[in-house]
């Protein structure tokens, strides 16, 4: 059974750091492109960031320059190094692989609150 788990999560004041990790296994982690969504509350799930099996990377303009995603295929991990963290940036983080239709997977989510 596929298995995606995020850890990193947690209370930061506004400005500070966090680094998100995402341990997948039972898949061929460098076939899938790997992503992070988040969920506010009230709010719909949304793309964070993507980074695809090519390495290239695609991030949603409100975390520009701020968050940095990465992939090690030699440990089926991927990261979300987050920076200059602000009360928006609050919600549930989830991981995310997809390789194609059929082939997609959610991990259980971890929370990040910013707040002072």
């Amino acid at each position: 059974q596929v298995q995606l788990v995020e850890s990193g999560g947690g209370l930061v004041q506004p400005g500070g750091s966090l680094r998100l990790s995402c341990a997948a296994s039972r898949i061929s982690f460098s076939l899938y492109d790997m992503a992070w969504y988040r969920q506010a509350p009230g709010k719909q799930r949304e793309l964070v960031a993507i980074i695809t099996s090519g390495y290239n990377t695609r991030y949603v303009d409100s975390v520009k320059g701020r968050f940095t995603i990465s992939r090690d295929n030699n440990k089926n991990m991927v990261y979300l190094q987050m920076n200059s963290l602000k009360p928006e940036d609050t919600g549930v983080y989830y991981c995310h692989a997809q390789f194609r239709v059929g082939y997609e997977y959610w991990g259980q989510g971890t929370q990040v609150t910013v707040s002072s």
